[in-house]
């Protein structure tokens, strides 16, 4: 079987309804099995949706990163410039905000070609520390991190419906 060309790109605003649709699946795919389905239902409507991802890529400090196997949305990426928490260090940080692969295209080195693109765009535009949040019990991405030299410095909440969840957060110096 051929190797998939591998293509990421920049989003525009015209990938609004594929985010929309690529970032509700993948992220049900990741985390439906450990919360209810209220709990999924009511995050998933509140961040995911055409016009939420309009809004999003609109946002001037973030950028959206597609990839794309042989055309098909493979999965994506989410940097962003917000408000930095306390325990994160360095100058100018940036946020990975989102970094998901659809699940029949995991283990084939797409979550690794999205985060080198990420590193290389947060790096191209001065930023000197990425950082990130994830869930405390989704060991398989915090290894992936590791792997990638984030470390821990924190925790802070992430709302998923009415339950209030831990995340870890991650940060690794950049060039």
């Amino acid at each position: 079987m051929p190797t998939p060309e591998l293509v990421i790109r920049h989003a525009s605003t015209a990938d609004a309804a594929l985010l929309a649709d690529l970032g509700a699946r993948t992220f049900a795919e990741t985390f439906a099995a450990s919360n209810s389905p209220a709990d999924m239902a009511a995050y998933l409507a509140s961040a995911f949706g055409p016009k939420v991802q309009t809004a999003e890529l609109a946002e001037p400090d973030s950028l959206f990163l597609i990839a794309e196997c042989d055309g098909l949305a493979a999965g994506y990426a989410k940097l962003g410039a917000g408000v930095t928490p306390e325990s994160v260090s360095g100058d100018h940080p940036i946020e990975l905000v989102r970094l998901y692969v659809s699940q029949p295209w995991l283990g084939r080195g797409i979550g690794a070609a999205l985060m080198q693109t990420c590193i290389n765009e947060a790096t191209q535009t001065g930023h000197h520390t990425i950082w990130l949040g994830v869930w405390e019990h989704n060991q398989r991405a915090r290894a992936f991190y590791r792997q990638w030299d984030f470390h821990e410095v924190g925790k802070h909440i992430f709302q998923l419906g009415k339950d209030a969840q831990t995340d870890i957060l991650m940060q690794r110096f950049l060039n």
